[in-house]
């Protein structure tokens, strides 16, 4: 169940933020969406990511980087 409440708190990105603050295409973002890579919750027709998913998935590809 979602909780309204901390949906405020938490800071959300669409994916044309994400895509400028990557320095990537949105198209790049929209792909690692769609292969569940990053994680996205979809409201009504757009993607917002939760910046602390965003965190998680570019912590995993550090963590392959370093390997």
């Amino acid at each position: 169940m979602i909780n309204i409440t901390n949906m405020t708190e938490d800071k959300y990105f669409s994916i044309y933020d994400v895509s400028k603050m990557l320095k990537v295409a949105y198209l790049t973002v929209y792909r690692w969406i769609q292969a569940e890579k990053l994680k996205a919750y979809k409201a009504g027709k757009q993607y917002r990511i939760k910046e602390a998913d965003l965190n998680s998935f570019l912590d995993e590809g550090r963590r392959k980087k370093s390997i």
